[in-house]
C-alpha cells in the first residue's frame, strides 16, 4: 500500500478546533502534569502532541514516531522516523502511549507484537489509548467506490478490535465525536490528495469520477459527525 501523507494536512484533523477538542478528550483519560512522558505512534505532523506540549510544557518533550517524515512536523516535539516495533523494543517507559488511526496499517501478527511491547513500555499508572474509525454506520462522506473500499477496511478493523480485546483484556470503550462542517470545494481537494487510506490505491480516473459524484451528491457545505472509537488500557 502507498504511504498515507495527507491525513492531517489541511483537513479538519489538523484544525485548531479538532486538536483542542481531541486533547480535552485525552484529559478525561489521563491526568497530565509536567512530568508526563508521551509517545505518539503514527504521529503524522504531530499536531496533537505539539499542542499538548504548548499547554503543559512537559520536562520531557513528547516523542512522535512515524515511517514518514513530513516537512511540516512540529518542532517542539521529538520526532523519529522509525518503525514502531523496532522503537518499542529499545526505549524508555511512558505515561501515555497514543495510537491514533494507525492500527489498520499493521498485520494481525504485528499488531499483537505492538500491543505486547506497548504494555511493557507503560509506566505503572500509564495508559495505552487506541483510536480508530467507528466501524458501524460511519458518516464519512463517500462516493460509491470509496464507500466500498472504506467498508472493506472497517470490516478488517473489526477483526483487529477482537485481537486488541483478547490481548489487552481489561479495557474500556468510549467514543470521540467531532462535528465537521467543511466546504465541498475543500473536501474535493482532500479526496484529490487522498487524505484517507481507502483512496490510496485508486487510479486517477477513479478519483476523478468519484469527485464528480461528490459534487453532484452534496451541497456546498458538507456536515457530518466524525466518530472515533477509543480503546483504553491501563498498565
Amino acid at each position: 500500500m502507498k504511504k498515507l501523507k495527507n491525513w492531517d494536512n489541511k483537513t479538519w484533523l489538523s484544525s485548531k478546533s479538532y486538536i483542542s477538542q481531541f486533547n480535552k478528550f485525552l484529559k478525561t483519560k489521563i491526568n497530565f502534569n509536567k512530568n508526563s512522558k508521551i509517545l505518539d505512534i503514527g504521529c503524522g505532523r504531530a499536531n496533537i502532541i505539539s499542542a499538548l506540549q504548548k499547554k503543559y510544557k512537559f520536562k520531557n518533550r513528547p516523542i512522535g514516531i512515524d515511517v514518514i517524515a513530513n516537512k511540516e512536523v512540529k518542532k517542539n516535539i521529538i520526532f523519529k522516523r522509525v518503525d514502531a516495533l523496532k522503537y518499542l523494543k529499545k526505549h524508555e517507559k511512558y505515561d501515555l502511549i497514543l495510537i491514533k488511526q494507525t492500527i489498520h496499517f499493521f498485520s494481525k501478527t504485528n499488531l499483537n507484537h505492538l500491543l505486547n511491547l506497548a504494555k511493557i513500555r507503560l509506566n505503572p499508572k500509564g495508559k495505552l489509548l487506541i483510536f480508530s474509525l467507528k466501524t458501524k454506520n460511519n458518516k464519512i462522506p463517500c462516493f460509491k467506490k470509496m464507500r466500498k473500499n472504506l467498508e472493506k477496511s472497517l470490516k478488517r478493523d473489526e477483526t483487529l478490535f477482537k485481537i486488541i480485546k483478547k490481548n489487552l483484556k481489561k479495557i474500556s470503550y468510549t467514543n470521540f465525536n467531532f462535528k465537521v462542517n467543511i466546504s465541498k470545494q475543500k473536501y474535493v481537494r482532500m479526496i484529490r490528495e487522498r487524505y484517507i487510506s481507502c483512496l490510496l490505491n485508486m487510479s486517477n480516473k477513479e478519483i476523478n469520477l468519484g469527485i464528480s459524484e461528490i459534487k453532484s451528491k452534496y451541497k456546498n457545505q458538507i456536515k457530518f459527525t466524525d466518530t472515533l472509537k477509543c480503546i483504553s488500557c491501563r498498565k
